[in-house]
């Protein structure tokens, strides 16, 4: 189920818009604020880098939703960043006019980032070939000092080849990500040598007609979801 909700600076609950009392738009706004409060990340970590990393999620308040509409659209980040080739790449030049989707995430993440970009790789195979030639992912990495250009290539190339990874400087990564109301946090390492890394969850959706994105997809969003929303999202149509 598709519905409308409005941004919130941290997490967007997903909520059936019908005709309704003042009451019941109340009650429906209080739970649009909790569901804010409650912000959805995930702390990944692991030992040092010869081991598998061990995931640790906090603060899991996923609405059960797959996809939200946003009654007000983010804005496209204004991010000038480094390509996979070690290339300078500005997301809204490069993006413009494309439908696209972005996350957050890094390559050390032993669970939620590989599930997310497997299930949009998986997803895009179903597109007929002009569709997946028009379809613009990106994965900018929350994790720089480890995710060089070379480590998110061979990353990527795992996942779809054709998808972009970006990496830069962190304090300009997480102002662009703070933009689409996605937190991250620097990776950091514990006193048990375990190394953390914080992120938002989400993927954004931005429309080829209006470079906005208008579409947030959380953790529980699956193949199937994915299938059946980018034919739709590769129109710049809402699913």
């Amino acid at each position: 189920m598709r519905t409308k909700s409005t941004k919130s600076t941290e997490s967007t609950e997903c909520t059936k818009s019908t005709k309704s009392t003042k009451s019941s738009r109340k009650k429906l706004a209080a739970a649009a604020l909790l569901a804010a409060a409650a912000l959805t990340l995930t702390a990944c970590g692991g030992g040092d880098d010869t081991k598998d990393p061990v995931a640790d999620v906090s603060m899991e308040s996923d609405s059960g939703k797959a996809a939200t509409v946003l009654d007000k659209p983010f804005e496209k980040p204004d991010l000038v960043l480094t390509d996979t080739r070690g290339k300078k790449y500005d997301l809204r030049e490069e993006t413009k006019g494309r439908p696209t989707l972005i996350y957050f995430g890094y390559t050390h993440c032993p669970d939620v980032c590989p599930l997310t970009m497997n299930n949009i790789a998986v997803a895009k195979k179903a597109l007929p070939k002009p569709d997946r030639e028009k379809l613009k992912v990106v994965f900018v990495t929350t994790d720089p000092k480890r995710d060089t250009p070379a480590e998110l290539g061979k990353w990527l190339k795992g996942v779809d080849a054709d998808f972009t990874g970006l990496t830069g400087d962190f304090a300009t990564i997480q102002a662009g990500a703070r933009q689409l109301g996605i937190s991250i946090l620097p990776s950091k390492k514990e006193k048990n040598g375990k190394i953390t890394s914080v992120h938002g969850k989400q993927v954004i959706a931005f429309s080829p007609k209006t470079d906005a994105g208008y579409v947030l997809y959380g953790e529980s969003a699956t193949v199937d979801d994915y299938t059946k929303d980018l034919p739709e999202l590769i129109k710049g149509e809402t699913p």
